[in-house]
């Protein structure tokens, strides 16, 4: 299969969406919208749901399950991706997603409703995963950028439509055709799937070169200790953020993370390496892989801190649940913008996107530490505006180098690994949403918001925000130390050449 562009030296936009091109791009950025999307409908509606058949005592359990399931499928995708070939591995996630949303349309009771949520956790985590790791199948090199910022876009997308479509099926009382309405848009996909991305295990790319996806990308096997690791360890994340005990919420982080190091040492062990869960040198700061990785997570990590502003916005400001909820919205929109304004760019342009996206969210997380605080926020313009500037800005710091964090995880794996590079791109992202609303209930409570008094719970806005603005410092740093040991090996590299020369 081969990918035309107007312009073989600079492709823009308009070869990205245009003819077949366009298709692709429709497919793809479908996938990660329709399981987006699907976490906010599922979301708006769940009171309703509750309210119709009960289930209470299981309320978190709907998130919990879901991401866990997620993460499970995200992990598949690569080998769904080798066994199957592209499209039908597409196809396939798409059917575990449908199968899913029947049973939580149909479901007459939470278990059922549990159990829905899980089918459409797994078949959406696989969906993400190939959303990114197709990209370097149907599309040339010089596009990756801009599909990868058109894909990370629809997170945005998703945060704006999600609500509105499950808030008006809830608001009538027809919770249950807010699943129902996902449908059409499955066949949608699925259509344009099979008409656009190629079968088979052995494909021709995009740059001409033929993709054999039985023989590439690691062993076959499934690596079923690392999963059951992996799949323990984030679900002993979120139990920390659903318990009410501080001591106890960190004590399930705590065990979280000592399984999320207990799989690092098996994968980096040569005993233990093959079949591998994440390509080489993605456990170690010492490698660009493993850089890219922690930037990305990090970045990830700071922007869970969007589920409570809401909450904030309700309790100390006394704003609506609809004007609460768009205004945390501004968040994802930002990510958005940044993503599709940031991909184009290439060489030193995108490289200072990359250091500067850091700087930015962690100064919009201590703009809001200190602006959230503040009972007169709302009283004026300004206050309004530059709520509304810190929280755009956040989103826009991770969304402007966010494409070009996800290419280079691409380019920076070894051969043969690429295709569990992308896939696992998905992983690191929903293990960082896992981990950091942990750590976000765990901070929050701890600083007094399970009290419910309005003193408390400013005392926890500023340091919920406070804390998690540690984390995009975390990145920054990470990005300049990644760009110290560039300098250093390429002046190594020089000094060796003249050796050789003389």
């Amino acid at each position: 299969m081969t990918t035309s562009t107007t312009n073989s030296t600079a492709p823009g936009w308009r070869d990205l969406l245009s003819g077949n091109n366009g298709w692709r791009s429709l497919a793809l950025a479908g996938g990660v919208a329709l399981h987006a999307t699907n976490v906010y409908v599922a979301t708006t509606v769940l009171p309703s749901i509750v309210k119709e058949i009960g289930g209470l005592d299981l309320y978190s359990w709907n998130t919990t399950l879901f991401v866990v399931a997620s993460i499970l499928g995200s992990v598949f995708a690569a080998q769904m991706l080798s066994t199957l070939g592209p499209r039908a591995a597409y196809i396939a996630a798409l059917v575990g997603f449908s199968a899913g949303t029947i049973v939580c349309a149909a479901a007459p009771s939470m278990p059922w409703m549990l159990a829905g949520r899980t089918l459409q956790g797994f078949g959406g985590g696989i969906l993400l995963a190939l959303s990114y790791a197709l990209i370097r199948i149907v599309f040339a090199p010089p596009l990756w950028s801009r599909a990868m910022g058109l894909v990370s876009g629809m997170w945005g997308v998703a945060t704006l439509c999600g609500p509105a479509v499950g808030g008006v099926f809830a608001q009538f009382g027809h919770w249950r055709w807010a699943f129902w309405s996902l449908l059409p848009i499955v066949v949608g996909l699925g259509l344009i799937i099979r008409a656009q991305v190629p079968g088979g295990r052995t494909v021709k790319a995009a740059d001409g070169t033929s993709q054999s996806h039985g023989d590439n990308d690691g062993a076959h096997a499934v690596p079923w200790f690392k999963v059951v690791l992996l799949c323990a360890s984030a679900v002993a994340i979120s139990l920390g953020a659903v318990v009410n005990s501080h001591v106890v919420a960190a004590a399930w982080m705590v065990l979280g993370l000592a399984l999320a190091g207990w799989l690092a040492q098996r994968e980096r062990s040569v005993r233990h390496a093959l079949p591998r869960l994440m390509p080489t040198g993605a456990y170690s700061l010492r490698t660009r892989l493993g850089r890219l990785y922690a930037t990305m997570s990090l970045l990830g990590l700071a922007m869970t801190s969007e589920i409570y502003i809401p909450y904030f916005l309700q309790t100390i400001h006394a704003q609506t649940p609809f004007a609460a909820g768009y205004l945390a919205a501004l968040m994802a929109a930002g990510w958005s913008v940044g993503s599709m304004t940031s991909a184009s760019l290439q060489g030193d342009a995108a490289e200072r996107r990359v250091r500067l996206g850091p700087v930015i969210v962690a100064v919009g997380m201590f703009a809001l530490a200190w602006l959230l605080p503040q009972s007169s926020l709302f009283d004026s313009a300004a206050g309004i505006t530059t709520l509304c500037i810190a929280l755009f800005g956040v989103g826009i710091g991770v969304g402007i180098g966010w494409p070009h964090l996800l290419t280079r995880v691409m380019t920076a794996a070894r051969p043969g690994e690429a295709g569990l590079a992308s896939a696992s791109i998905t992983t690191v992202q929903l293990y960082s949403m896992a981990l950091g609303s942990a750590l976000a209930g765990l901070v929050a409570n701890s600083a007094g918001l399970a009290d419910g008094g309005l003193p408390e719970i400013q005392r926890a806005s500023i340091w919920l925000f406070a804390v998690f603005a540690l984390a995009p410092a975390g990145a920054a740093v990470t990005i300049w130390r990644g760009r110290t040991a560039a300098f250093i090996h390429a002046n190594a590299q020089n000094e060796r050449e003249g050796r050789e020369a003389s």
